[in-house]
């Protein structure tokens, strides 16, 4: 899906390491919706990690990670994830609400729905031998 604008609510002039770092962007598709995303940098994770003394990345809303904050790689990446009819951009953006956004029950569903399918290609599959 084309990207119609994308908008910084502060100026990535005024990211002080754009290394180490992530903002808040707003992205404008072709379908006139507004989508919110957070872009952040491999180096701003680790850091988050070593200042909470963490070995992992604790579950939290999805974001979009780039080698550096500079609008060419926030673009190119935002470019990425809008296409294919901006599904993992729509993902993105809907899950980064939590729960208040998804609703669990339909996401069991979904699951359960999955599960069915992966037994019944498998009982399909065992049959074959």
């Amino acid at each position: 899906m084309e990207i119609k604008s994308i908008n910084y609510p502060v100026p990535l002039s005024e990211v002080k390491d754009i290394f180490n770092d992530n903002i808040d962007v707003f992205v404008k598709l072709e379908d006139g919706i507004s989508y919110s995303v957070v872009v952040t940098t491999p180096m701003n994770i680790l850091e988050y990690m070593k200042i909470n003394d963490l070995e992992y990345i604790p579950a939290s809303h999805p974001k979009i990670i780039v080698k550096s904050l500079t609008e060419e790689n926030i673009y190119e990446a935002i470019k990425s994830y809008s296409e294919e009819n901006a599904f993992w951009l729509k993902l993105l953006y809907i899950t980064g609400g939590g729960e208040s956004s998804l609703d669990i029950e339909y996401i069991n569903n979904v699951i359960a729905e999955i599960e069915k399918s992966n037994e019944e290609i498998l009982q399909a599959f065992n049959e074959e031998e």
